[in-house]
């Protein structure tokens, strides 16, 4: 079983939201959750939000299916990180001239499911 969150136009650059993301790929979903609380990055609190949020509609998914749920067996199976749009906004400078500023924004995945167990039936 399989259950999708995302979250869209996060206000972390996607290089920053990156560095956290890799953190728990693949990893058992408490055990990511644990990691993203302690992390000091400012990026973790929104990855921490989006996998929990992943682990809320496993949940409701297996309530809605009647399948037992148990926190234990779901892992990060897929996570991602893509850009969103940027905000550009000018810096005034020196004799009149402007700099330009890149305000970033990320749209962050993550994909929680039960690991399948390959091979014969």
């Amino acid at each position: 079983m399989e259950a999708k969150a995302i979250a869209r136009y996060v206000r972390v650059t996607p290089m920053k939201a990156r560095r956290v993301v890799d953190l728990v790929r693949g990893k058992q979903a408490n055990e990511a959750l644990a990691i993203l609380q302690f992390a000091p990055q400012g990026a973790s609190e929104p990855v921490y939000k989006v996998v929990a949020s992943a682990m809320a509609n496993a949940r409701q998914h297996a309530d809605k299916d009647g399948v037992a749920f148990n926190e234990d067996d779901y892992i990060i199976t897929e996570a991602r990180v893509d850009e969103g749009p940027t905000m550009k906004r000018f810096r005034p400078r020196a004799q009149g001239r402007a700099f330009r500023i890149n305000k970033r924004t990320s749209h962050v995945t993550i994909v929680v499911g039960t690991e399948q167990k390959g091979g014969d039936q």
